[in-house]
């Protein structure tokens, strides 16, 4: 907790990337598939969810990302293969 006061969480699984970040009194956690960084994933590849700030938020985070995994296996599991088709300018 200690950590996200400071700072922004990000990490990648399966495809999925997410960030978890303090958002005045709750945790904001948002989601996207790969291959890009927050920044520059266009919005509406990205799905987001409001939890409490605390212990619980955090673990309710992980159940909502792992659930969003589950659901979304599909998007998520053919992003690692479309890196080739990315090109950044």
């Amino acid at each position: 907790m200690e950590y996200l006061k400071k700072s922004d969480f990000t990490g990648s699984t399966e495809g999925m990337r997410y960030r978890l970040e303090k958002n005045g009194d709750r945790l904001l956690c948002t989601i996207w598939p790969e291959p890009f960084n927050y920044h520059t994933t266009p919005a509406e590849e990205k799905e987001s969810e409001e939890f409490t700030f605390d212990r619980d938020g955090v673990e309710d985070a992980v159940r909502w990302m792992n659930d969003r995994l589950f659901k979304e296996h599909d998007r998520f599991s053919v992003a690692a293969s479309k890196w080739k088709e990315y090109k950044l300018t």
